[in-house]
């Protein structure tokens, strides 16, 4: 068997080109948001967030792992731990991430 060459559906075709990645994305205009979804503990608000409205901490440990954000409804500040699902998703999803580091 011989290995594919040239574009997806072209494949083993003698003088197909083969296919960039800019040639594969040209007719894209836009990504669309990854969105969370997520509550308020306070005012017990559902609603969802883009990822620019999270933030991640990383830490050492599983109580200094959590994940952040602005209640839009009431504006509490809203701190949540992350368990390791958590944290794939939002970082996955495109949530700015700070690592702590231990001071010890």
């Amino acid at each position: 068997m011989a290995p594919r060459t040239g574009a997806p559906g072209r494949a083993g075709v003698a003088g197909a080109p083969e296919m960039s990645a800019v040639t594969a994305f040209a007719g894209m205009r836009r990504v669309v948001e990854v969105m969370f979804k997520a509550a308020c503990p306070d005012c017990r608000a559902g609603f969802e967030l883009g990822a620019g409205a999270l933030r991640l901490a990383i830490g050492a440990s599983s109580r200094t792992t959590f994940y952040s954000f602005t209640c839009p409804e009431c504006g509490s500040a809203v701190r949540k731990p992350a368990g390791e699902r958590i944290v794939e998703l939002l970082t996955g999803g495109g949530v700015r991430t700070l690592r702590l580091h231990s001071t010890v």
